[in-house]
Order: structure tokens, then C-alpha cells, then sequence
């Protein structure tokens, strides 16, 4: 097949060559699975963006990567899947239309539920709109076909399924418990939902009166320390620790508690510590998860003394009404004015706050729906020692997630929202009786469901297989597609997300929902800051897109990334991207010019290849095994590099330099060899590139002659046997490392390369020789020598300019052009650097741990590397002694 966009710009421009990109893609069906029933599945479902927002550089980061190891997978002819969807996010979601709502000057409550949750359909429709948007820029190649949403009718069908069947086996049931409670949102919390953060407090220091004239070390009253004053009303003891001997006689005694008449004892419990603070603890059931504990064992009453909003309620007497704070407020004044304030220390404390609407959290008695989790959570630790453990990139996280599980509490999944899988369980309204099932009693007119929705993660932790069409387990995708490979997500959602997925898996298919899970950090500002609102520092990737092209993008974000490791954003590695990318754009339009209107490239005979031929091949050969090999390993930023040095290096500055004059001057059959050979390694690199570059190397695919309909689907590079080339690899190096010190000593003496000057390379062996001999034609075009002697036994001449090769010297008789006295501190400068790399490789060479540790190759190449500084070395000292005597 012919090219088909054979027009290129002068120089890169990303919005012209993004243009009706995607949406061709599309069109042609590529970013569908094959349907090759012979080639071997690979799916990865994307970690569902909530639908509360735009799109960050963490969403650009993870869909990069995640499109990145698709695309590479369908090039190498897998049957690739690769499923998208959103959240529905819950509490953040809701949380977000009640903000929009109040500036309107409306709450949810004023519209009622089934307009409430109408109006959050219009905020989904809205964003979701915004980031089909967003993954078109980005490019990623996901089945649109069939994308999922986490409360369309499918994931509710299993979500039901999954709380029934956890609820039947008693490992779903429901309780009265403290739990966290957001007073913005009304709602429970699960533990991970809330963010501890330093705030400013104090220890308030009052008197508990006695109620009988108890004295204790000569006063009435016991001191208690609180930083809760406003939660006093619910006291209902005071504990002592039971072996504290200060206390002993003071068990079973009974105090006031300050602003209201009410008594409560004091009760001896291991819970308190004897050397923190006074020994002695309030104890207040309903508003302290320990206390709750210290309640159930002393059969305490649980007095709420707060409303839902944490206003205060009928419990806390004319403070009724109060919000929690300003009741606070009112009561220190109240205990000072009363005499009951001994003191105030004011300290900084970590205080919890909800993740979602940031407002201080309240530890509340509540009655919620909880998961049992040891059972659940012992089983996903068993898996890890079986085959069907999933592999944690990198490993290190697999002991966060371990230790997570084996202190593990039961999960609370009820939230008091209007968005999100309503509860399958229905009350009976004359008995009271409950009922769990997948749809509403018979009778429905005598039950009322459950106005309680699920927690998000509830639903989000059937992702995998959900989508793939369970509780269908005959599904074509889910037999086909599930277990996934691989799962791509930030490491800060382990807790949230990855270990949610892995048990409930496990308990409803049997299996893993993925075998590899890849977790990468946070990106970053250039100053190494979290990116924020508050500080102004966030990054919108379409606005980087727009400026630089999103290849650009995606490569700093690939050649950025290690594994586990946070980034840091920079617009001056942004500028690299960009140079990059012209570069492979500059290179490509020489090659496709010169290709004309020949057919798609194909490789001549070997016994046809060059020395420049072969080397480049065995270059291009080394890289293709190097990039599969850090792709499987998902080290993607080795990679880069890798396709980095050999593209700009290798193949931009020398290949492409050294068939210009075989291009220009050679026979036809040698101009058709290379023509031949610069089309093959440039389809190879473009091929290599696409994974991480879709919207250039298919622009520049398109323009070269080729056989198929996109890169997308063509064939990913493989290494060759024979194009392995150590010779060629060796010889080159010589060359090219003769040609650089020729063009230093140039630069260094302002000689223009047109101008000829003498070139005398004495050499150490004959084998080195003959490579100099044999590539004349390399040296005359690169060095433009007037006079060119090679030999082990030439004279070197005093007054010149040297360059100290591996295993030879280069020496330019230009007297006249060269300060003698600066060519003697050149050499000296260079001594010392020498000097450097030979006493750095001896001490490396002299750490037991390493010759012993490391490969035997790695030991083998350094010694090597050792060698050739020394002999560098002794070259220099002797061109020194020589330039002394001149």
C-alpha cells in the first residue's frame, strides 16, 4: 500500500497532526478487541474517573500509561480489551451539586429526593460529556462500545447480587455503632474516607464535682481533662485504670458533671493509661469509638448529645440549637464563670475531616449496614501465597496492602445520601420485620425500602467483573476478558480501591480480578509541591496539551515515571518533549523524501550492508530487546531512554549523516540498499514510538510507503538473531569515537570542518588499523582530512592537537593555529579527568560486595572500562611529556 498523506510541514506542528486523528481511529473500529479467538486475551478495565470534575495531569499520567501498554499489547497481535467507565462518587458527587445548589440559594431537601437526584444526572451528563472530551486529546484507545458507568442498571443488578449474597452468608448485617460522621453531608464514613490534619485545640482542665463530700487529696472535685467540652453532656463515667493504686478507693464513687445535674460513677477499665495525662478519662458512649467499647463492657447508656448537622440537640439543655463549636465557645465561658475551669493548655492536635467536604468529622452512634472483613480480608491474604496472587509493581506495596488487611475493621457501607445504589433491604411498617433481597417484597405497599444509599467503593469493588457482564457468568467478555492483566492506578488508593476489588473477587468469581497491578505516586509541581487550589499550582493537561501537542505530554509523563515514584511537572522537560519530537519529525521528513514513491521497505541481502548498515541494524536489534524487556517489566521510563539515545543518537546524528553521500553520490543499487535500509529502521522506530507517540508516528506512518491500514494494528517490533552485530558495534564505536575527538579538536582550535588539515592516527594493534583503513571513506567524509597516515609505528608530531581514542591517539600538525600554552593545560584538564575514572573504577573494582554481587558481566564490562581509562591516561601523560619538550 502506498502512503496516503504525503504533505509535511518543515518542522513539527501538533495541531495539524492531531486533526481528525482520533476520531478516524475510531471510525476504522481500531480501538476494539480483534476478535482473534486464536490470539491470547490481555484487558485492563480504566480505574473509573469521577464524574465531580475535569480531568488532572494524575488522569493524564494514569490513561498514558494505561493506553501506552494497550496500544504495545495490540500491536503484538493480542485480542486487547480495554474497557472505560466513570463513577458515580457518591458523597463527592452529591456533594458537589449541593454546592452549585446553595449558590442558588436551594438545598436538596427544598427539591425533595427524585428531583435532587434528576438534577446529579444533569451534573453527570454534564462531566461526562467534559472527559470523553479529555481521552480524545489524550488519545486513548478504549472500546467506547462498552463503556460502563458505576450505577447504570448492570452494575446495580450485581451490586444487589453482592449484598444479598453477603447478607445471607451473615457477613453483611446491621448495627448501632460509632461510626464517622460528616455533619455537612449527613453522612456515615467509612475509616479511609477521613483525612487527619493538625488543628489548633486545647485541653480543658475542669472539676467533676463529688455528690457525697468525697475528698480527695483534700479537695472535692476530680480533675478531668477534655478537648471536647461540647460532648460533656453525654458523659456517663468517669474510668480509672484498675491496678492504678491513686484511684483504688475512688471506684464506685459518683461525680457531677459541671452545667447539668445529672451523676455518673466511677468505674475502673483497662482502657485508660495510668501515666497519660491525670489517669482519669470521661467516658461518653455515643460520641467516642473507645468510649463506645469502654460503654458496652460497663453496660453504660448511649446519650447522643448532637443533631445530624452537629448542632446541638434536647440533651444539651439551653445550649439546644447551638452549632457544636459555638456551644464550645459558650461553655468554657459558662465553666470559667462558674468556677468549674481549672485551666486551659492549648496544644495542636490530628483531628479527622472528611475527604469529601473537608468539615471536622464527629464520632457518632449510628445505626449503618457493615461488612464483616476478617473473613473476607483472610482470604485475600491466603491468595497471595497461591498462583493466582496478584503482583504488586512495585513490590514494596504488597506489605501496605498486607498490613491493611491483617488490621482490618468492618466496613461500614451505609451513607445517608440521595445518590448512589439504594440499600436492597425493605422494613415492614407494621412489624418492624427486615427483608434483603434483589427486588421489593411482594406486598410493597406494606414495606419501605432502606433511604440509605451504598458507599461508592461498595460498587467500585465489583469493577472488573461487573463490566464484563457478571452476575452473568456465562458472559462472552466475562469468560473471555476476566481475570484482567493488568490494573494501572495511584498508590494512595490501595486502601480505597485495589484492596476492596481484590477480596470481593475472590469471594464472588473464585479468581483475582487482575494479575499485575501497577501503581505509580502523585504528579507534582516543579518545586516538588502537591499540586493544589489552595496553592494555585495545578496544572490543566489540556491547556499543556494545546502548547506542546499531547505526544509531548505523553512523553514526559513515560520517560518521567518509575514506578511508585511521584513526578514533578516541568515545562523545561515539556520543551525537551517538543525537541524530541521535531527531531524524530526532521529526521522522518529526510527519510520519507528520499523514499519517494517506492513500495514499503524491505531489507536488502546482508551481504549488501555496509559497515554504517549493519551497525545501525545491531543498534536498532538492541533496542527493540531492551524496550520489550522494560515494557514487561513496566519500567517504561528505561525505555525511553533507551528509544531516546538510539533514535537521536544513533540514528538522527550519525546513521541518517552517513547515507547522505551514498544517497547523493552512490550507484543506483547502493542508493536503493540504503533507501531500503533508513525505511526499515524508520518504520521500526515509528512502531517502537506509537505505544507513547499514537499521533505523530501514525502521521508520519501514514506519509511513508507501507503495507496495512494503521500503525495502530501493524506489527510490533521483535528482535532478529541476525541482526545482532558486535564487529559492526565495535568497529563503529572506533569510528565514531575518532570522528567526535576530530570535530573537538577542530572546535577547540577554531579550525571549520571544510577546512582540510592532516589527520595522523597512531594505533595500537593492526586489527584497529585495518578498521580505520577499511572505513576510509567515513573519515574522509566526517574528518575532511588533507593528509590521512594510519599505522602503529607513525611519528607523532610534537606541535599538534591530540585526541586520545580507546586504543589509539589523533594527532593535527596545526602549529600555527594552536597556543601551545593553552594545548598544555587542555591536556592537563583532561589528565584529571582521567584520573577521576580510572581511581573510580578501581574503588569499584576494590568493593568485595560488588565483584561478588553484581553480574559477572556487569563485573567483566567494568573492568574493561578500567582498562581503557588507564590506557587513556598513559596516552595523555605521554602527549603531555612530548608538549613540554616543545
Amino acid at each position: 500500500m502506498m502512503s496516503t498523506e504525503k504533505e509535511m510541514s518543515t518542522k513539527y506542528d501538533p495541531t495539524a497532526v492531531e486533526a481528525g486523528r482520533y476520531q478516524w481511529w475510531i471510525d476504522q473500529g481500531l480501538f476494539k478487541p480483534s476478535g482473534d479467538k486464536k490470539a491470547h486475551p490481555y484487558s485492563i478495565v480504566i480505574p473509573p474517573p469521577n464524574v465531580t470534575g475535569k480531568l488532572h495531569l494524575g488522569h493524564a499520567w494514569d490513561t498514558t500509561l494505561q493506553d501506552m501498554i494497550i496500544r504495545q499489547k495490540r500491536m503484538q497481535g493480542y485480542d486487547v480489551l480495554w474497557l472505560p467507565g466513570m463513577d458515580h462518587a457518591g458523597i463527592a458527587t452529591q456533594a458537589k451539586v449541593e454546592a452549585r445548589l446553595r449558590k442558588q440559594g436551594i438545598s436538596r431537601y427544598d427539591l425533595g429526593r427524585e428531583k435532587f437526584v434528576q438534577q446529579v444526572w444533569d451534573w453527570k451528563d454534564e462531566y461526562a460529556d467534559i472527559i470523553h472530551k479529555q481521552w480524545a486529546k489524550m488519545g486513548i484507545s478504549v472500546d467506547y462500545d462498552r463503556e460502563r458507568f458505576t450505577l447504570d442498571k448492570g452494575l446495580n443488578k450485581a451490586v444487589r447480587k453482592v449484598f444479598v449474597d453477603l447478607y445471607n452468608k451473615g457477613l453483611i448485617y446491621r448495627g448501632t455503632y460509632i461510626i464517622n460522621w460528616d455533619p455537612q453531608a449527613r453522612t456515615a464514613l467509612s475509616d479511609i474516607e477521613v483525612i487527619h490534619k493538625d488543628d489548633k485545640g486545647a485541653f480543658y482542665h475542669v472539676k467533676y464535682p463529688f455528690t457525697d463530700g468525697t475528698k480527695f487529696n483534700g479537695k472535692d472535685y476530680i480533675e478531668i481533662a477534655t478537648t471536647r467540652p461540647e460532648t460533656m453532656f453525654g458523659d456517663e463515667a468517669v474510668a480509672v485504670n484498675p491496678h492504678d493504686e491513686r484511684y483504688k478507693d475512688l471506684v464506685g464513687k459518683h461525680v457531677r458533671v459541671p452545667l447539668v445535674d445529672r451523676e455518673i460513677e466511677i468505674i475502673a477499665d483497662d482502657y485508660v493509661t495510668p501515666d497519660f495525662g491525670t489517669g482519669m478519662v470521661k467516658i461518653t458512649p455515643a460520641h467516642d469509638p473507645n468510649d463506645f467499647k469502654v460503654g458496652k463492657r460497663h453496660n453504660l447508656p448511649e446519650l447522643n448529645t448532637m443533631n445530624e448537622d452537629a448542632s446541638m440537640n434536647e440533651n444539651a439543655g439551653k445550649y439546644e440549637g447551638m452549632d457544636r463549636f459555638e456551644a464550645r465557645k459558650a461553655m468554657v465561658k459558662d465553666l470559667e464563670d462558674q468556677g468549674y475551669m481549672l485551666k486551659i493548655d492549648p496544644i495542636v492536635h490530628s483531628v479527622g475531616h472528611s475527604e469529601r467536604t473537608g468539615v471536622q468529622v464527629e464520632a457518632r452512634l449510628s445505626t449503618q449496614w457493615f461488612v464483616k472483613m476478617k473473613p473476607l480480608a483472610e482470604a485475600a491474604l491466603k491468595n497471595q501465597e497461591t498462583d493466582d496472587r496478584v503482583n504488586f509493581i512495585p513490590g514494596r506495596f504488597e506489605h501496605t496492602f498486607t498490613q491493611w488487611m491483617e488490621n482490618i475493621h468492618d466496613w461500614v457501607i451505609s451513607r445517608q445520601l440521595w445518590w448512589g445504589h439504594r440499600i436492597p433491604a425493605w422494613y415492614n411498617k407494621k412489624t418492624g420485620e427486615v427483608y434483603v433481597g434483589m427486588e421489593a417484597p411482594k406486598d410493597a405497599e406494606n414495606w419501605e425500602q432502606d433511604k440509605d444509599v451504598l458507599d461508592t467503593w461498595f460498587s467500585s469493588a465489583l469493577w472488573p467483573f461487573s463490566t464484563m457482564g457478571w452476575p452473568d457468568t456465562d458472559s462472552a467478555d466475562f469468560k473471555r476478558y476476566f481475570p484482567t492483566n493488568t490494573l494501572v492506578t495511584g498508590y494512595d488508593i490501595i486502601f480505597f480501591w485495589v484492596s476492596r476489588m481484590i477480596f470481593q473477587s475472590l469471594e464472588f468469581t473464585g479468581k483475582a480480578p487482575f494479575r499485575n497491578v501497577l501503581l505509580h505516586g502523585l504528579i507534582r509541581d516543579e518545586q516538588g509541591r502537591k499540586m493544589s487550589k489552595s496553592l494555585g499550582n495545578g496544572i490543566d493537561p489540556m491547556d499543556v496539551i494545546k502548547k506542546y501537542g499531547v505526544d509531548a505530554l505523553r512523553w514526559f509523563l513515560i520517560t518521567g515515571s518509575t514506578p511508585g515514584q511521584d513526578i514533578r511537572f516541568s515545562y523545561t522537560k515539556m520543551d525537551a518533549a517538543w525537541n524530541f519530537i521535531n527531531k524524530i519529525w526532521n529526521a522522518s521528513r529526510y527519510v520519507i523524501m528520499n523514499l519517494g514513491d517506492m513500495p514499503a521497505p524491505v531489507l536488502p541481502e546482508k551481504s549488501k550492508w555496509d559497515l554504517a548498515d549493519r551497525w545501525i541494524l545491531s543498534r536498532l536489534n538492541a533496542t527493540v530487546k531492551q524496550v520489550n524487556t522494560q515494557f514487561e517489566k513496566f519500567e517504561f521510563g528505561e525505555a525511553g531512554r533507551a528509544l531516546y539515545n538510539f533514535i537521536w543518537n544513533d540514528f538522527c546524528d550519525w546513521y541518517i549523516e552517513m547515507t547522505k553521500e551514498k544517497l547523493n553520490n552512490g550507484t543506483a543499487e547502493e542508493q536503493a540498499n540504503t533507501k531500503n535500509i533508513l525505511g526499515y529502521v524508520l518504520d521500526q522506530i515509528l512502531k517502537l514510538m506509537h505505544p507513547i507517540m499514537p499521533f505523530v508516528t501514525e502521521k508520519l506512518w501514514q506519509s511513508m510507503p507501507h503495507d496495512g491500514k494503521s500503525i495502530m494494528v501493524a506489527k510490533y517490533p521483535v528482535a532478529h538473531d541476525e541482526f545482532d552485530d558486535d564487529a559492526a558495534t565495535e568497529q563503529m564505536s572506533h569510528l565514531i569515537e575518532l570522528i567526535t575527538a576530530v570535530r573537538n579538536i577542530r572546535n577547540q582550535a577554531n579550525a571549520p570542518m571544510s577546512k582540510p588539515v592532516d589527520l595522523i592516527i597512531k594505533v595500537e594493534n593492526d586489527h584497529l588499523a585495518e578498521t580505520f583503513k577499511a572505513n576510509k571513506d567515513y573519515i574522509d567524509r566526517f574528518c575532511h582530512p588533507e593528509k590521512l597516515i594510519i599505522g602503529t609505528d607513525v611519528e607523532t608530531p610534537k606541535l599538534a592537537l591530540s585526541g586520545i581514542l580507546t586504543g589509539a591517539e589523533v594527532d593535527i600538525p596545526m602549529a600555527e593555529l594552536v597556543d601551545l600554552d593553552e594545548e598544555r593545560a587542555r591536556m592537563k584538564k583532561e589528565i584529571a579527568n582521567l584520573e577521576k575514572e580510572v581511581q573510580r573504577s578501581a574503588k569499584k573494582l576494590g568493593n568485595e560486595n560488588f565483584v561478588k554481587n553484581a553480574p559477572e558481566k556487569v563485573v567483566e564490562e567494568e573492568r574493561t572500562k578500567g582498562k581503557e581509562w588507564q590506557q587513556k591516561l598513559d596516552a595523555a601523560k605521554d602527549r603531555l611529556a612530548s608538549l613540554q619538550d616543545a
